[in-house]
């Protein structure tokens, strides 16, 4: 497929494990499996799991944990983390879990790097080993670190050459940091890094991304710069159904943003939640951008993301109260772009 602009991009998915109203975070984790299951039969270039902390509404706290399981449960897409929030952990423990991965699951392992916390202040607070003082503020330090293991020449371009790190030997993941802001598209372009932008979190990020590559540095990793967006898109068979299925995520968000997290709510509940709010659905949550509508809508609206932003791959998140209209999301989007579909009895 082709953006706006006459480029092709790739799909992909980036799944936060949403939680419903009524069941519980094995149920969500136990989704995510199934819909990774869909997504590589349907052609899906890669399946990224988020990582959030303390909030009732998703479920996965450790992507690293649940990787091996959808790729063990697939068998051609890429499968990653969207992203692992590298402050709270060490980056040798990083590499080395994902070194285990890619040696697990040659040629099908990402790691994706955040800096947000994924979690209130509190709980990354909570999450510290050390809670003598505040964490410092050294991302760039870390993630520095974190590439040297993964290194053509760790003894040369590490904090610690001395060490030997065989689990990062032979296999090695993609490496690529995601960002809302200006700050990590200059640390992306620095390091010669793909970058994914959360268009989910600030829908103004173009000019950030027009930056980041007019700024890059190539890298071992990396010679041209690589742009992905990561965007909100429900798809259902018609925009009035679509729009109907968004209102759970627009309460579940607007919620959260009022400091009063809850699981994703039922299509009833959010309508009323809505209607009592007097505004029109569309603005809530304030800020944020979510694409609703029939295939052929969410398309068209893709393939202007996509060029809005020079993007190259389109990651899709996607939030709704029940799990088979989620699947169902995918599943016509898929077709509306044509993506290669597996035979049915290729999956294990």
């Amino acid at each position: 497929m082709v953006n706006n602009t006459g480029t092709p991009f790739r799909l992909s998915v980036l799944d936060q494990s949403p939680i419903a109203e009524g069941l519980g975070p094995g149920v969500a984790l136990r989704n995510t499996l199934d819909l990774a299951r869909l997504a590589d039969k349907l052609g899906y270039s890669r399946y990224w799991l988020a990582e959030h902390h303390g909030t009732p509404a998703l479920a996965c706290n450790s992507p690293e944990a649940l990787i091996g399981l959808v790729a063990d449960a697939t068998l051609r897409i890429r499968v990653g983390s969207g992203g692992v929030m590298l402050p709270h952990y060490s980056p040798l423990k990083v590499a080395e879990t994902f070194g285990m991965l890619s040696n697990l699951f040659p040629g099908r392992i990402d790691l994706g790097i955040g800096r947000a916390a994924g979690s209130s202040s509190t709980v990354a607070f909570a999450l510290q080993r050390d809670r003598r003082q505040p964490a410092p503020d050294d991302f760039r330090e870390q993630l520095s670190e974190l590439l040297s293991y993964f290194s053509a020449s760790p003894r040369a371009s590490g904090p610690f050459p001395q060490l030997s790190i065989p689990a990062v030997c032979g296999e090695r993941p993609e490496i690529a940091l995601l960002g809302s802001s200006p700050q990590s598209a200059i640390w992306a372009a620095e390091l010669g890094l793909p970058y994914v932008f959360a268009d989910f979190i600030n829908a103004e990020g173009a000019p950030i991304t027009r930056h980041y590559c007019h700024r890059f540095v190539p890298s071992e990793r990396l010679q041209t710069p690589r742009v992905g967006v990561a965007v909100w898109a429900v798809c259902a068979t018609t925009d009035e159904e679509a729009r109907e299925l968004s209102a759970s995520l627009r309460m579940m968000m607007t919620m959260l943003f009022r400091g009063r997290p809850i699981p994703v709510p039922t299509v009833e509940r959010a309508q009323r939640f809505i209607r009592e709010e007097g505004v029109p659905l569309e603005m809530l949550p304030a800020g944020r951008r979510i694409l609703t509508g029939s295939p052929a809508n969410i398309r068209r609206a893709l393939e202007g993301v996509a060029g809005e932003y020079g993007a190259e791959e389109v990651m899709i998140v996607n939030i709704v109260h029940d799990h088979a209209a989620r699947r169902r999301s995918y599943e016509l989007i898929a077709q509306e772009f044509n993506l290669r579909v597996e035979p049915m009895g290729a999956a294990r």
